[in-house]
C-alpha cells in the first residue's frame, strides 16, 4: 500500500491514476493600480512612469505566455533558447563539445536550489546532448514550480528537464540514502509521477519499460506515446531525480536516436 503526503501544486502522489490538480495559478498584476496612481502625475514624469509600468506588465505577460503551455517538461514549440553563457545568475556546466560533436553538462557544485531551507545540497548529475542544445531559463511561474532544476532545448531536435523532488513528497520512511527501488518497482513509479509529467493518464501510452545499474546506482527508463517521451528517474540523497527528453512527431521521426542516447546519458554523480 503506498503513502499518500499532502504537498505543494506540483507534488506527486501515490495513488495510481490520481487526477492531476490544477495548476498553480499566478499571482494577479497590481499594474493597474500603478497605472491609477500615475494618472495624478502630469506632464511627462506621467507618461514615464505608465510606460514603466506596463514595460513590466509586457514582461509579467510575456514569461506567462511561455511557460503556459508546459506540463513539467513540455514547453511550447514558440519557447526561445537561450544560450547558456547569457542566462543571468546561471553557472556553465558545459563541455566542449567532443569528436562527434556532442557536449557533456554536469550540475556545477554551486549552483544555488536547494528547494527548501534544510535540504541537504543536490546531488550533482551529468547527462550527454549534440551541440546545437542549449540551456533553458526556469521562470519563478513555471508550472513545474522549483522542482524544475534545468531545461535544454534544440530547435531542430526537441527539448528536455530535469525534476529534483524531495522523496519526502513520497513517503516519510526513505531516509536520506534513499533509492528509486525503495520508491517502488517501474510500474509504480511511472503511475505515480507520470500523470504529472505528461498532463494525462498513462495507462495505455506506455510503451517500454527498462532497467539499467551504472556504478551501483538504478534507473528506470521509460518511453510514451502519444505525447513522444523518454524518461529517466532515479534516486539519490533525499530526492528523486526525473529526467525527461520529448520532441514533437516530426522530431522524434527525424531525431528518434539521438533523444534516445541522450535519455540514456542522464547519471546521477
Amino acid at each position: 500500500m503506498g503513502t499518500t503526503l499532502f504537498c505543494g501544486c506540483s507534488s506527486f502522489s501515490w495513488k495510481y491514476h490520481q487526477q492531476i490538480a490544477p495548476p498553480c495559478g499566478f499571482a494577479n498584476s497590481s499594474s493597474e493600480n500603478g497605472i491609477s496612481r500615475a494618472k495624478a502625475v502630469s506632464g511627462s514624469k506621467e507618461k514615464e512612469e505608465t510606460w514603466g509600468v506596463l514595460s513590466r506588465r509586457s514582461v509579467f505577460v510575456s514569461g506567462i505566455s511561455l511557460a503556459s503551455s508546459a506540463v513539467l517538461g513540455f514547453p511550447g514549440e514558440g519557447l526561445a533558447v537561450v544560450k547558456q553563457g547569457l542566462l543571468a545568475g546561471r553557472i556553465p556546466g558545459l563541455s566542449e563539445p567532443d569528436e562527434q560533436g556532442w557536449r557533456t553538462y554536469r550540475r556545477p557544485d554551486d549552483k544555488s536550489g536547494g528547494h527548501g531551507v534544510g535540504w541537504s545540497p543536490i546531488i550533482p548529475y551529468t547527462f550527454r546532448v549534440p551541440e546545437d542544445w542549449e540551456e533553458v531559463p526556469v521562470s519563478i511561474a513555471d508550472l513545474g514550480g522549483t522542482e524544475i532544476d534545468l531545461r535544454f532545448a534544440s530547435s531542430k531536435e526537441g527539448r528536455l528537464f530535469v525534476v529534483v523532488a524531495p522523496v519526502l513528497r513520497f513517503a516519510d520512511n526513505l531516509g536520506e540514502d534513499a533509492t528509486v527501488e525503495k520508491i517502488g518497482p517501474p510500474e509504480k513509479v511511472i503511475n505515480a509521477f507520470g500523470p504529472e509529467v505528461i498532463g494525462e493518464n498513462v495507462e495505455g501510452k506506455v510503451v517500454s519499460i527498462n532497467t539499467a545499474e551504472h556504478e551501483g546506482r538504478m534507473y528506470y527508463l521509460y518511453e510514451l506515446e502519444p505525447p513522444h517521451a523518454l524518461i529517466t528517474a532515479t534516486a539519490a540523497g533525499n530526492r528523486l531525480y526525473l529526467f525527461g527528453v520529448t520532441g514533437s512527431g516530426l522530431q522524434w521521426k527525424r531525431h528518434y536516436k539521438d533523444l534516445k542516447t541522450i535519455a540514456e546519458s542522464f547519471r546521477v554523480v
